[in-house]
């Protein structure tokens, strides 16, 4: 049976129709009250804030630019404002600053390097994660970036929940310039319980300091349900659709096969959903056009107010360059103008309460 988008006050955008009514082909309310050449191919004034008032107002005049659905051979309007919700830039593996460990990722993407690949397909701004992998819970390479390029990103760290002191922490990261938001892993191999006492301290913290916390649990998403729900107060972002994804291809067997959980998760109003990493799942080529009907359900189940597009780049490196990730989401007729505006913009300026400052 076909479900509706949540309509004005349900978590969707009012007048639009269900998103699975649609077919087509691809050519070449979570308020803040209630809650990473071609590298630009394959290598490659102060942060601004805005107030609660701003923030939904310009969410509103997003959604509003394209009410009409999209139709066979209709030209896709590009949205006013293009957000990526999730890159990561770093230096070179240096001895002055040297990474935890070495994935296969580009040699270095350095926070220039990634302005110049938005700037390539027309990406705004990002939220910039500073890269686990590399530099664990150290975010001094995002802090010394944002300066050069405060209105093209918004900072957000992955904080440890063994460290005591955490609290102090987030709050001295609160002060930072250009900081919007908070990580936490979950993965399996983190082996951490939702009452781990070092989570509690870090949700405590995030409601004080109004950030959202960002929290990573694919192919651990039973752990991650048990977290948000212990923690009602807190505004949760699930990086990644909360489906394991790969890192090199092929994409897996069943790479949907946590997707009834993902749907089932739309009913904690505390959390919103980046639609990140998808096309590192298709089996086929680019435009990778075997992903929409499964995106299709976390739409309808989750609204698109709910859904931040972007691409995880440079984690999904060896699978899609960055041109790849973010060209099927402008061009695809499976959505409409408005539903584009919030997906790739209005609902990660809904989240983080960031916009990027356009040229």
């Amino acid at each position: 049976m076909t479900s509706k988008i949540a309509r004005s006050g349900d978590g969707g955008h009012g007048g639009v129709a269900s998103y699975k009514n649609r077919r087509g082909s691809v050519p070449g309310g979570w308020s803040r009250s209630g809650m990473e050449g071609e590298m630009v191919n394959r290598s490659v004034a102060g942060s601004r804030r805005i107030d609660r008032r701003t923030v939904l107002q310009r969410a509103a005049a997003l959604a509003a630019t394209g009410p009409a659905l999209m139709r066979e051979g209709h030209a896709a309007s590009r949205p006013p404002i293009v957000i990526d919700a999730q890159v990561h830039a770093y230096a070179a593996n240096t001895p002055e600053r040297p990474w935890h460990s070495v994935p296969n990722w580009p040699a270095h993407v350095t926070g220039d390097e990634m302005v110049a690949a938005m700037d390539k397909v027309g990406v705004d701004g990002a939220i910039y994660i500073s890269p686990f992998t590399m530099y664990q819970y150290d975010a001094s390479y995002a802090l010394s970036v944002q300066p050069a390029h405060p209105d093209r990103f918004a900072l957000v760290k992955p904080v440890n929940p063994d460290d005591p002191a955490v609290a102090d922490v987030i709050a001295d990261w609160k002060k930072a310039p250009g900081t919007v938001g908070i990580r936490i892993i979950l993965m399996k191999e983190s082996k951490r319980a939702p009452d781990d006492p070092g989570l509690d301290r870090i949700l405590r913290a995030a409601v004080k300091n109004d950030f959202p916390v960002n929290v990573l649990f694919w192919d651990n998403i039973d752990v991650g349900t048990a977290l948000i729900d212990r923690h009602p107060d807190a505004r949760f972002i699930i990086d990644h659709m909360g489906i394991l994804q790969p890192t090199a291809p092929p994409a897996p067997l069943q790479p949907w096969a946590d997707l009834p959980k993902v749907l089932e998760l739309a009913r904690r109003k505390n959390a919103v959903i980046k639609i990140t990493g998808a096309c590192t799942l298709s089996k086929e080529p680019f435009p990778f056009p075997d992903i929409w009907d499964k995106l299709a359900r976390i739409f309808d189940a989750w609204g698109f107010e709910r859904c931040l597009w972007g691409t995880d780049w440079t984690r999904a490196f060896a699978v899609v360059n960055y041109e790849q990730g973010v060209e099927p989401f402008l061009r695809t007729d499976r959505l409409s103008d408005s539903e584009r505006a919030m997906l790739m913009g209005g609902a990660c300026i809904k989240a983080y309460g960031w916009s990027p400052k356009k040229a």
